[in-house]
């Protein structure tokens, strides 16, 4: 008689909270209604702060003053700035009239803002004069001719956001609730451009409630209400940012805290101690950076209870040092992409430590998740590798007029195909152990770049680490690892880390290179850019002609 068949590597998530049916402008006054009097949002930088209820009154003037600049239901408005708190009115000004919110990377130079401003048929864009090394208003003189349907361009700061406002202010209140009546939750309200590792970058097109309800439920696992204080020092032009950040505080009636416009690891720990923040949001990088700031055991957190590491797979060393020596005993591990508004997955605040260091948790409320084999597309048992599958109210609605690339990701089943290798355990609890696309393939050997990387953590001179593959002309690819050191420590080369590893990893899985830097190429998000480091690597390891030889 045949065994019991394999339990398949599925789990959907039950929940006695039901889906928000609302629009995210609907559920912002339905929050000021009860928490009006309440902190809603401090600008650190510029020393400025709303309640509820102003913020709520500066959301509508802005929304009435796009209304009389023109903009309507379905137009786009690009946003192009670092965070500040006009990014945020925008956020939720364009929402109350249903226009749809265009995200631009604040690190985009001229050739790639050209890109979306036409890719996107953005009418209006809100944008910043300039920041850092980027001047963004002679970028926009500089492509504005060759962007036909760009009518309007408004400076954050200067007397055309003023005169804006003020048009708003002065209009009839009555316009903004005739427009109400009109959006769907339904309708597309955000365009976030992917960061491609290949070609232009695509426009995930999402919907009120794609985000509102991520943004609503990522805060009910982090147990919040309207006594908590977030400090959100990822970028708002990102989903961690603009749904994990302010989307679950204003659902929640809770208070947004931007720290400073780009991250800044003492400005953030400043701002947690000033504003006695509660919970505090940041990929692996930033922890690691806030935990190495001179003077960091001077700051007073006691405040924080919670927060959220995401954005890139999080080091087991860090999140335990994240605990223990920030107090974050209830942090939440989250896992999500852009396409899916973005959390998937996340680790509860009851969840034992080890789970909570070792995975990226369960299947969010009222979503499903599944485990796939990439070649079949079948289900595979719990406990074998495959592609990580989401489906449920949180899959955009497609890119952005790109029907061909949507199909690609999205399957007729409404499955989102992420790209990423992971395993489901017997209890529904997933790790993420790498893109399939970064996967290295060492003479037949499958090897999974993650797995090496949480090893070298416990290096006691490695600060950080990232595993690459490198062409090899015996084995077709070699691993080399790059890695930034502890200040004051030894010299490290290939031959001390071989000793380090020997013995405790399988030969083939030890770096064969070894190299030693500053800092990791990086996105604005957060996120390493390994297919930039293996370019360089090429050049280092002088293996030009490795790399161009062609593989059946």
């Amino acid at each position: 008689m045949p065994g019991a068949p394999a339990v398949p590597s599925y789990s959907s998530g039950t929940s006695d909270v039901p889906l928000l049916g609302d629009t995210i402008g609907d559920n912002l006054d339905r929050t000021v209604q009860t928490f009006g009097d309440r902190d809603a949002l401090v600008d650190r930088p510029s020393g400025r702060r709303w309640s509820y209820r102003e913020l709520a009154a500066e959301v509508d003037a802005l929304a009435l003053g796009l209304l009389e600049r023109g903009i309507g239901k379905g137009d786009r408005v690009g946003i192009w700035a670092p965070n500040c708190a006009e990014w945020t009115l925008t956020q939720y000004a364009t929402a109350k009239i249903g226009a749809i919110l265009v995200n631009i990377n604040p690190a985009y130079r001229s050739h790639e803002l050209e890109y979306v401003l036409n890719q996107a048929g953005i009418t209006m864009l809100v944008a910043a004069e300039s920041f850092k090394t980027s001047d963004y208003q002679g970028m926009i003189a500089e492509v504005r001719p060759r962007c036909p349907e760009l009518a309007d361009v408004v400076l954050l700061g200067g007397d055309d956001w003023n005169a804006l406002l003020e048009s708003g202010r002065n209009a009839d209140p009555e316009r903004l609730a005739r427009v109400r009546d009109t959006l769907s939750a339904d309708d597309p309200i955000n365009i976030q451009y992917t960061s491609g590792t290949t070609g232009f970058p695509k426009g995930a097109t999402l919907s009120h409630h794609n985000i509102l309800n991520n943004g609503f439920f990522v805060g009910e696992l982090c147990n919040y209400t309207e006594a908590d204080r977030v400090c959100i020092p990822v970028p708002f032009y990102h989903c961690f940012g603009m749904v994990m950040g302010n989307l679950a505080c204003t659902s929640h009636g809770a208070c947004m805290v931007i720290p400073a416009p780009s991250f800044e690891p003492r400005a953030t720990l400043q701002a947690v101690e000033a504003e006695r923040c509660t919970s505090l949001y940041g990929v692996p990088t930033m922890f690691i950076a806030e935990l190495a700031e001179p003077g960091f055991d001077e700051f007073e957190l006691s405040s924080l209870r919670t927060g959220i590491m995401a954005g890139s797979p999080c080091p087991v060393e860090v999140m335990k040092q994240v605990i223990e020596r920030m107090g974050m005993a209830e942090v939440s591990i989250c896992y999500g992409m852009t396409e899916t508004s973005p959390v998937s997955t996340q680790t509860r605040a009851d969840d034992s430590i080890e789970r909570r260091v070792s995975t990226v948790g369960r299947v969010g409320p009222h979503l499903e998740v599944k485990i796939v084999d990439p070649e079949t597309g079948l289900t595979v048992p719990r406990g074998t590798p495959g592609e990580f599958c989401t489906r449920g109210y949180s899959v955009m609605l497609g890119y952005w007029e790109q029907p061909d690339k949507t199909a690609e990701a999205i399957d007729r089943a409404r499955w989102m195909h992420t790209g990423d290798l992971a395993v489901m355990d017997d209890e529904g609890y997933v790790n993420i152990t790498g893109r399939i696309k970064d996967m290295v393939i060492r003479g037949g050997e499958n090897i999974y770049p993650r797995e090496i990387e949480e090893f070298l953590y416990t290096h006691p001179d490695i600060l950080d680490a990232q595993v690459i593959g490198v062409p090899d002309a015996k084995y077709g690819e070699e691993l080399m690892a790059w890695v930034r050191m502890r200040e004051g420590a030894r010299p490290l080369t290939a031959d001390t880390l071989r000793e380090f590893c020997s013995g405790k990893l399988a030969h083939y899985k030890i770096p064969r290179y070894v190299h030693v830097v500053e800092d990791f190429p990086m996105t604005v998000t957060g996120k390493v850019r390994k297919v930039e480091m293996r370019e360089r690597a090429i050049e280092l390891l002088g293996l030009q002609n490795l790399a161009k030889a062609r593989h059946a």
